[in-house]
């Protein structure tokens, strides 16, 4: 099933650095996206709550998978995982997200930043 709207977010909005910001979805989904630069860091950062765990992977253009990993979705409260890639590994660019939930009741949120 696709992942559906919810209300609020979990994370907050990443600003001017910001390339990519969902702000929740609840089960599997994910986020395409351009304009990457290779030039600067990348931060992909995902927040998930109500119980399961969240599956996140990230692929560059022409890099295959930058980042893959699992976040913990506590009931109650969020959890919280980030990954930070040097300058490089991220391509210029498009890059994909995907996020694969335990549960179609996990919500989860992201962002992706190209801090200068």
């Amino acid at each position: 099933m696709p992942a559906s709207a919810a209300d609020g977010g979990m994370l907050p909005h990443p600003g001017p650095d910001g390339l990519v910001w969902v702000g929740e979805f609840r089960g599997d989904g994910g986020v395409a996206s351009g304009g990457a630069s290779e030039d600067l860091p990348t931060i992909l950062t995902v927040a998930c709550g109500g119980g399961g765990n969240v599956r996140v992977t990230m692929e560059s253009n022409g890099a295959g998978t930058v980042a893959a990993f699992d976040v913990q979705c506590p009931v109650g409260s969020a959890g919280v995982a980030s990954v930070s890639m040097d300058p490089g590994v991220v391509r210029r660019g498009s890059f994909t997200i995907g996020v694969a939930a335990s549960a179609q009741s996990t919500r989860w949120s992201l962002t992706v930043t190209q801090p200068e």
